[in-house]
């Protein structure tokens, strides 16, 4: 009975079970209630292909699965012995009513009133877990304790992995050795064996080198500034992600930075230039709000409605057209390739269940997707294909994201470290002095 109070009463919200299917089985040992206008919730999103209708699709499946013989209303067991236990709470008539301190009854009122009424019930802890910033606000000024769902979530943003080190010398010996020779061993620069697919910056009073681990031959070897397709690098980041995205042993590419750092210039200049070495190229980005029901508001067919959306990639695509003559081949060669599909803007929702082989797939504003999302992708990747992720984690365009919970900021922390895997992270706008000018100071 002792240990039964030192068990803690997980109160989810709607929003972490869109987040995360799963999420009840991931308190260990403590007890899980679910507010029954969650579940009312949770019936208006199991209709689309958004992965937030397939949590909601899986989660009515779960519980429909672990209640087929109990009454929610009573504590039954979730599956396996390092669960706890969970319970539907469908009593909102507390002492305290919500609506009444903020005003119009709401879902998240009602929520609240169920959180308030177990802990009348109850003299163990309640805590509303809830990816909702303002229904946490809510529910602490109720004192209602209240936390964000932390699975899937970085802990530490700040020392995120940058794909990236400068290191200075007094002498310029390594520096003319990476040059001369072509290699260097990774003790000559550092102490621990480097992360793979690292980038270096070596540096001295006149001279410097840029260079990266090639975990396949254990060397650090230079990185030359190239040209992709007419454009070409200027500034180290770039050499480093170009050399990241034409590199055929990354299959999987991150590359991260603020607006106007050239990450979907790259990515798309880096793909066309390997275009002999896939059957197509596919781009696509997030559409924000993620909603079928917005998409449908627009006139036209599906191509027709997503090009509002994907057209930061049509710019990119006419910016690297126009470095060249209508009359020239390279020229053509897009424009034909966008006739016969060889390149084509693709929405994201349509790739579940596909296997995509023989492709190099490039998803913009990458921080607008989740782990989950993010997973769906890579998973689809099927012999001969590369997936390159390019985004802020700190432009977030989605409701209950943030930068340690989106997709983008999952993977660079999860992936690094892996040979079939590059990042780096973009600092240095290049788009143009203006554009530079505004970012700092306004």
């Amino acid at each position: 009975m002792a240990e039964a109070k030192q068990k803690k009463i997980f109160v989810l919200d709607t929003s972490v079970l869109l987040y995360d299917s799963d999420a009840v089985k991931n308190f260990q040992k403590n007890d899980i209630a679910i507010p029954i206008t969650v579940l009312e919730e949770i019936d208006t999103f199991k209709k689309g292909n958004d992965v937030i209708n397939l949590h909601a699709r899986e989660f009515s499946r779960y519980l429909d699965k672990i209640s087929d013989k109990n009454m929610l209303q009573k504590w039954i067991p979730l599956n396996g012995k390092t669960h706890g236990k969970l319970r539907v709470l469908n009593d909102e008539d507390s002492e305290v009513d919500s609506s009444d301190i903020f005003g119009k009854k709401k879902n998240d009122h009602r929520i609240l009133n169920s959180v308030l009424k177990l802990m009348e019930e109850t003299d163990r802890k309640v805590i509303l877990v809830s990816k909702d910033i303002n229904l946490r606000i809510k529910a602490r000024a109720l004192n209602i304790e209240a936390e964000d769902y932390e699975t899937m979530r970085i802990k530490d943003i700040d020392h995120l992995y940058k794909g990236k080190t400068e290191i200075k010398y007094e002498s310029s010996e390594f520096i003319d050795r990476l040059y001369e020779e072509g290699k260097l061993e990774p003790s000559e620069i550092t102490d621990e064996k480097p992360t793979s697919n690292h980038f270096y910056i070596l540096k001295n009073h006149s001279s410097s080198a840029l260079g990266y681990y090639n975990p396949q031959k254990d060397l650090i070897e230079p990185v030359h500034r190239s040209t992709a397709y007419g454009v070409t690098p200027r500034n180290a980041e770039q050499t480093f992600a170009l050399q990241a995205i034409m590199n055929p042993n990354n299959l999987l590419v991150t590359i991260t930075g603020a607006a106007g750092t050239g990450k979907t210039l790259l990515a798309l200049a880096g793909a066309l230039e390997q275009r002999r070495n896939f059957q197509q190229i596919y781009l696509a980005r997030p559409i924000v709000p993620l909603s079928n029901n917005d998409i449908g508001f627009l006139p036209g067919d599906i191509t027709a409605k997503i090009d509002p959306y994907m057209q930061p990639l049509w710019d990119n695509l006419s910016f690297i057209k126009n470095q060249f003559p209508e009359t020239s081949k390279k020229y053509q060669h897009v424009e034909k390739m966008l006739e016969t599909d060889k390149l084509r803007i693709v929405p994201l929702a349509y790739i579940r269940g596909r296997s995509l082989s023989n492709i190099i797939f490039i998803v913009d504003e990458a921080q607008n997707l989740t782990p989950h999302e993010v997973k769906t992708i890579i998973t689809r990747a099927g012999e001969n294909t590369k997936i390159i992720f390019t985004g802020d984690i700190y432009q977030i365009d989605t409701p209950y994201l943030d930068t340690q919970s989106n997709g983008l900021s999952f993977l660079v922390d999860r992936m690094h470290d892996n040979d079939l895997y590059a990042h780096i992270n973009l600092e240095k706008g290049e788009r143009s002095e203006l554009a530079n000018l505004a970012s700092k100071l306004l």
